[in-house]
Order: C-alpha cells, then sequence, then structure tokens
C-alpha cells in the first residue's frame, strides 16, 4: 500500500518576547509536491527543494488541488533537518520588522521554483504587528 506524505505544523507566537499560544496541527500537502517529488527522484532537482515559507491572507480551509496562498509573503526557512529517516524539517520564523498589517490565515511550503508543497490555515487571522514574532518548524513524513 502507498503512503501519502503527510505533515505537522507548529507555530510559537510571541508578543513582546513572551509566548502567548502555541498552534501544532496537521498540514495538508498539496498537488505541487507531486511534480516535486518526480523531478528530484529523476534528478532534476533545480527549483524542486523546498526553501521558502510563505505567509498568506486566505483562511479557505485547504484542499489538495492549492497551487499558491494569497497576497503572500515569503522567505527563505531558517533551517532543515531530518530528525529521522522518514522525516524533513523545516525551521522558520518571522520577525518584527515582516509582514506587519498582515492578516495571516494561511501558511505555506513553497519550492524554489515558487511551487506550494504544503499548506496550513488557521481558524481565525492572526493580525500581524511589529509586537509580534513567530518561529515554528514544519516536519513532512514519509
Amino acid at each position: 500500500m502507498q503512503r501519502a506524505p503527510s505533515g505537522l505544523f507548529t507555530l510559537r507566537i510571541y508578543r513582546r518576547g513572551e509566548l502567548v499560544e502555541v498552534f501544532e496541527e496537521p498540514n495538508l500537502i498539496v498537488i505541487g509536491s507531486q511534480q516535486a517529488h518526480a523531478k528530484l527522484l529523476g534528478g532534476d532537482v533545480t527549483g524542486q527543494s523546498v526553501t521558502q515559507i510563505g505567509f498568506g491572507t486566505n483562511g479557505a480551509a485547504p484542499v489538495f488541488s492549492n497551487t499558491s496562498l494569497t497576497g503572500a509573503y515569503a522567505k527563505n526557512v531558517d533551517a532543515v533537518s531530518y530528525p529521522a529517516t522518514n522525516q524533513v524539517q523545516f525551521a522558520f520564523s518571522l520577525g518584527i520588522g515582516e509582514a506587519n498589517g498582515m492578516a495571516i490565515s494561511e501558511f505555506g511550503l513553497l519550492t524554489a521554483g515558487g511551487a506550494l508543497y504544503a499548506r496550513k490555515t488557521r481558524s481565525t487571522p492572526l493580525n500581524k504587528d511589529d509586537d509580534i514574532t513567530l518561529s515554528g518548524t514544519w516536519s513532512v513524513f514519509y
């Protein structure tokens, strides 16, 4: 039986340096992941690796056919690690000077070529201001 990749999104929200919320839920690996996997396996690696985290404003529930984030602010992930043989983990953050004024409702992992790999939404938008910082990890399991 073939097992599709799955993910776990963990977000820590800080206000003025104090932890105010921890949000941890499964995420959806979307259609863009299929081409990235196929090309990576075939040796066509240019632009296929996940290198960015994106923050967007669309709170609609994720569906497999999602291909982009709305009003996205994207930046490079902070680090990549391999905690288990079937897992890759992307560490990310959002600082005091980033995405201020945005009502963040969605998050996405993006490949270097700009393809959406995975998507997660919040039920309540996070109104990003300069006293709020974020850190987290996004794990993908195979």
